[in-house]
């Protein structure tokens, strides 16, 4: 990692299955239904695949909102997913990785221990560096709502796997 290159990563434990996890995670279209910071996805190509892209309307600081352009890049299944973003100004050479590993719990129930990531190069030189000081915080706050939105879609929708409506939308 350079050195004006920041990094933010939070983890949580999350108590359902893996696969259903993954499925969510790979619906590039779902992204506003647990993200935070996520208010709509303008355009979309369904199930994530490695050079494609789907675009976002994201909150930024306050009432202030951007459009982001991610594009994926790296696809693991059931283990790793790595998008790039650009929208994000004055954030830049923005990299989201979403890790995943299985656990089994001693009730015999499974779930998951999920890393959320993002690295980004801030901009603004010196006074770029001392706003993303101060911004930090709430992308830690922002990741773990994330997650938790996650658990809680992926409880409330049980077993069923909802279909992908839309297959592509533009991209």
């Amino acid at each position: 990692m350079a050195i004006d290159t920041t990094e933010v990563t939070e983890r949580a434990v999350l108590a359902v299955p893996l696969e259903r996890v993954w499925d969510v995670v790979s619906a590039t279209h779902r992204y506003a239904e647990w993200v935070d910071g996520v208010l709509e996805v303008t355009s979309h190509h369904g199930l994530a695949e490695v050079g494609r892209v789907y675009r976002e309307r994201n909150r930024t600081v306050g009432p202030m909102t951007t459009r982001s352009c991610w594009t994926v890049r790296e696809i693991d299944p059931m283990r790793r997913r790595v998008d790039t973003a650009t929208g994000f100004d004055p954030m830049y050479d923005l990299t989201n990785v979403f890790e995943f590993r299985r656990l089994a719990f001693d009730d015999g129930s499974e779930g998951i221990e999920m890393t959320y990531t993002v690295r980004y190069r801030p901009g603004l030189g010196i006074v770029g560096r001392v706003i993303d000081r101060f911004q930090q915080p709430g992308l830690r706050r922002a990741f773990r709502t994330s997650m938790r939105n996650l658990e809680d879609l992926v409880v409330a929708e049980g077993t069923v796997v909802p279909t992908v409506h839309e297959r592509s939308t533009d991209g």
